[in-house]
């Protein structure tokens, strides 16, 4: 079903699309993450697993800033996109946020047509110059999210009248409509039955051709399935990071071991 191998040949620097260093994240005095360093590849579909509250959404979040939004949320540490530092005060946390979309965990379409749905990121960041370019992002959004045909012929009907699955491949049509580089998914099929589950993860595999995409899934089956690097976390650390192979199959770590084997979580 899906190619997750990763590529052969060595990793260089061209290949790193986000690096943390040293990040760490306090909610007031809980500290969730602490000092993860990791370089995550473009165009390659990286999982995070682990115990529930380990962390592992709270630093997806930080990839695009989302913690930013949380009163008592103070995040520390060094992340880069392209080299650039996300954290700069120069940086604008919307434009961040066109550049890294994010999937949640229950479909949320807005309460607009389908068509508007997609068109809404667009519009506010001015990609489009006319109703026709419009039109062409809307349809290639779509059929990136692989809904065009479900859908094209009841564009202006309420993205909400979708059925769970159809709303979830339309979340993704409106996070990559932006055109973003890396797109993070945390737990994006957990609120769906297991056809619709198997149409997000056939989705995610082609979707890496053009992002880096990063998906935090309590499924080691999932995981296992769809990415070719996976990082586990415990109690807010990076336990282990590597070839998702590697990690299921010969885990460096026991606490890695434990976990995959069912032991802790």
């Amino acid at each position: 079903m899906y190619d997750n191998r990763a590529s052969e040949s060595a990793v260089t620097a061209d290949d790193i699309k986000i690096e943390a260093k040293g990040v760490n994240v306090h909610y007031g005095t809980t500290h969730a993450i602490k000092d993860v360093d990791v370089s995550i590849l473009d165009k390659t579909v990286t999982a995070f697993i682990g115990p529930s509250g380990c962390g592992k959404s709270t630093f997806l979040r930080c990839i695009n800033r989302m913690n930013d939004t949380i009163d008592v949320a103070r995040v520390t540490g060094d992340i880069r996109i392209d080299g650039e530092d996300i954290n700069d005060a120069r940086v604008d946390p919307v434009q961040l946020r066109a550049k890294v979309g994010m999937v949640f965990q229950k479909p949320n379409p807005f309460p607009k047509s389908i068509y508007d749905n997609v068109a809404y990121g667009p519009k506010i960041h001015g990609l489009a110059k006319n109703k026709g370019d419009l039109d062409d992002i809307v349809e290639r959004a779509l059929r990136r999210g692989a809904i065009w045909d479900e859908v094209k012929d009841r564009l202006h009907a309420p993205g909400t009248g979708l059925s769970g699955g159809q709303q979830q491949r339309l979340c993704i049509a409106r996070a990559v409509a932006t055109e973003p580089e890396v797109l993070l998914m945390d737990e994006p099929c957990s609120a769906l039955d297991p056809i619709a589950t198997g149409q997000v993860e056939e989705l995610i595999d082609e979707l890496r051709r053009d992002y880096s995409v990063v998906i935090v899934t309590h499924s080691m089956q999932q995981a296992a399935r769809v990415s070719q690097k996976t990082a586990f976390f415990h109690l807010g650390n990076l336990i282990e990071y590597g070839d998702t192979d590697e990690i299921f199959t010969n885990p460096k770590d026991p606490k890695t071991e434990s976990y995959i084997t069912g032991r802790i979580g």
